[in-house]
């Protein structure tokens, strides 16, 4: 359901009307990775926030002074909603569109980041070591868009649970023209951001990587085990 407008648009309804059902932060409050979005910051920079939600991650970047700002997400309701609670707010902007077909020029953007959209748009999958042709198609088609919209020194900022060995694969592909690096946060449970840098170069290995997306996919011996089926609730419930 995580992949359909109106199970979020129902979601979102719901915590409008009470609010005690909502309010909570995947893969933690911003303060928690802020450390790793800082260094990408400077003066003036253009920001992109995909798949927003009612998070206050674009509240957070605007403070940091990533502006302009345009945050989206395919839920009217939820955009509706940002847009209320930010009437005003100069230079932040809220729009109903699907990540895969941008409705921006060629190198807007400086800064584009996601936290946990991707991960929403491969919910269906039950073998993360063996992704369906459908949903490597449907990330790529959002990879693509990102790729097109950034600047040639823009960077691309991924924020997710899934390790490098399932995630990296779909990020470590030749024709985006990025570099691809991953970094962990989080205490008793550990969160990872990829940081994508466009104009960057992969690594021998992260082309390997990527590669083995688009192949037959053998399980290491040496790998680790998966953990069982959880609610699908339950990052929420994950104090970081």
């Amino acid at each position: 359901m995580y992949k359909e407008s109106w199970y979020w648009d129902t979601r979102y309804a719901e915590e409008r009307r009470l609010p005690e059902t909502g309010g909570h932060e995947w893969f933690g409050a911003f303060e928690d990775f802020a450390h790793l979005i800082r260094r990408e910051l400077r003066s003036g920079i253009r920001g992109l926030v995909l798949g927003c939600g009612t998070s206050s991650l674009s509240a957070d970047l605007y403070k940091e002074g990533v502006r302009p700002l345009v945050s989206i997400d395919y839920s009217p309701v939820c955009i509706k909603e940002m847009q209320e609670k930010n009437t005003g707010v100069p230079d932040m902007t809220w729009r109903v569109m699907d990540a895969r077909q941008l409705q921006f020029p060629d190198g807007s953007f400086d800064l584009v980041i996601e936290k946990g959209t991707l991960d929403s748009m491969m919910v269906d999958e039950k073998d993360p070591w063996r992704v369906t042709s459908a949903t490597v198609n449907f990330v790529d088609e959002v990879l693509s868009e990102v790729s097109r919209v950034l600047s040639p020194t823009g960077c691309f900022v991924s924020v997710t649970f899934s390790p490098p060995h399932f995630r990296s694969r779909h990020y470590a592909q030749l024709k985006y023209g990025w570099s691809v690096s991953c970094d962990t946060y989080g205490r008793d449970f550990h969160y990872f951001l990829y940081t994508m840098h466009k104009g960057g170069k992969l690594t021998p290995f992260d082309i390997e990587r990527g590669q083995s997306l688009h192949k037959p996919y053998v399980i290491p011996d040496t790998m680790p085990l998966l953990l069982s089926n959880e609610d699908e609730d339950f990052l929420k419930d994950i104090q970081v």
